[in-house]
């Protein structure tokens, strides 16, 4: 019999009977990676299961249990009289994902947390970290390029080419791309995209604590020059607009040394955690009353900001939501371009 009878296209299935995985698991797996990687695609006809099972020299029973775990699976669908059909071009329990984050952290594992979830059982999820390293992430990305439905991937780099990165990125088909946290020009074409504004972010939410801020007669800004793990620079660019715009008094400091003298009279933004520490450490040698004499906002939010020192007033995105809304993104199957919720969280410190 020929394969190509009633106009079924043909399909090459990788059967091994050496093999301890059983012939129809086997077929069951085989067109499942073909519908994957677009071989096999949404609404085509497969052969029938004695054209298989001609062809390839199988029982019509293992051809048919093959088909049967694929529809229980709803991938496949029977048509009285006509045949089977692929029936989902993307089968939710066979999805496969990479997530690559620039790296570790208690607010990226917030994030992977919510996708995990978000995802439940639709996924299955391989996660990377390239240490803000243009030379992993690219390496990273090369050697998957082919391997998954998605690519959730947070861009943060001490130093990259945009033209470089453009070129990587451009290996990812667009449909599956999804970009968070960092909303960079040069990637423009991804499926989804949620992000962080930071310059704006920030400015905004000055704004919104500016009543707070005039009793202070400066403002300093902690931000770490850490060539590392690099914080975004657009942080220390809506900063300076806002005490620009405000005419405020400003600085801008690196670190929060043991012996740096804490200013009375002073309200202190900080980025790094570490530096929230030492500051804390500091003002306890002093007479000074936090939220009085000294004033302190600290960046991006943890369950602890809230009890320490009677509680540290936050701006922060929604690293939950961040999470949330990526994983809609894939289970939606729908693009989404979205600035993440930054929010801020008044209490004690200012």
């Amino acid at each position: 019999m020929n394969i190509n009878e009633e106009n079924v296209e043909f399909i090459t299935l990788e059967i091994s009977h050496s093999s301890g995985v059983p012939i129809y698991k086997q077929i069951a797996e085989s067109i499942i990676s073909k519908i994957e990687k677009g071989r096999i695609r949404y609404g085509q006809k497969l052969p029938s299961i004695n054209q298989l099972s001609t062809y390839y020299l199988l029982s019509r029973d293992t051809v048919e249990k093959a088909y049967n775990e694929l529809k229980e699976k709803k991938v496949i669908k029977s048509v009285r009289g006509l045949g089977y059909y692929v029936k989902n071009s993307l089968p939710q329990s066979q999805l496969k994902v990479l997530v690559l984050f620039n790296k570790l952290s208690s607010y990226k594992k917030e994030i992977y947390n919510a996708i995990a979830h978000g995802l439940k059982d639709r996924a299955a999820i391989d996660f990377f970290v390239y240490h803000c390293d243009m030379t992993i992430f690219k390496q990273i990305l090369i050697e998957h390029c082919q391997d998954y439905h998605y690519y959730i991937i947070m861009p943060h780099f001490t130093d990259y080419n945009p033209a470089e990165l453009k070129k990587i990125i451009k290996k990812i088909p667009d449909e599956k791309l999804i970009i968070i946290d960092n909303r960079l020009p040069d990637i423009n074409n991804a499926f989804g995209c949620i992000y962080q504004n930071f310059m704006e972010d920030i400015y905004t939410t000055m704004i919104k604590m500016e009543d707070h801020l005039k009793k202070y007669n400066k403002l300093i800004l902690v931000f770490p020059d850490n060539n590392t793990y690099p914080y975004p620079r657009e942080i220390i660019q809506g900063f300076t607009k806002f005490c620009n715009f405000k005419s405020f008094n400003c600085e801008i400091i690196t670190y929060v040394t043991s012996d740096y003298q804490v200013e009375k009279g002073t309200a202190y933004l900080i980025i790094s955690e570490t530096d929230l520490s030492n500051l804390i450490k500091l003002i306890r040698h002093t007479d000074f009353e936090i939220g009085k004499d000294v004033g302190i906002v600290s960046y991006n939010d943890t369950v602890l900001k809230e009890v320490l020192e009677s509680g540290i007033t936050v701006m922060s995105t929604d690293f939950q939501k961040m999470g949330e809304l990526t994983a809609q993104i894939i289970v939606k199957n729908q693009p989404l371009v979205h600035k993440n919720d930054f929010n801020l969280i008044f209490r004690n410190s200012l």
